[in-house]
């Protein structure tokens, strides 16, 4: 399970509402399906890991080996 919180970088607080997928580099991955941030500002994916992208409203902010809880900023 890979999840994503995701941030508020002027006021440090969790993002809630948010769209959030991950983008696998391996052509067999391809893009999950989208999921919303909760009040924690949370995503949760069923993914397995591995190198890719996280999106936030379609923006990449996070480029890298995808794995356990990643924490973005925007």
């Amino acid at each position: 399970m890979i999840t994503v919180k995701v941030i508020y970088e002027s006021s440090g607080k969790p993002a809630e509402g948010k769209k959030v997928a991950l983008g696998f580099s391996s052509l067999l991955r391809g893009v999950t399906s989208s999921e919303y941030t909760d009040r924690n500002g949370e995503a949760h994916f069923g993914a397995d890991n591995g190198d890719g992208e996280v999106y936030v409203n379609g923006s990449t902010k996070h480029k890298g080996y995808l794995s356990g809880r990643i924490v973005v900023y925007i």
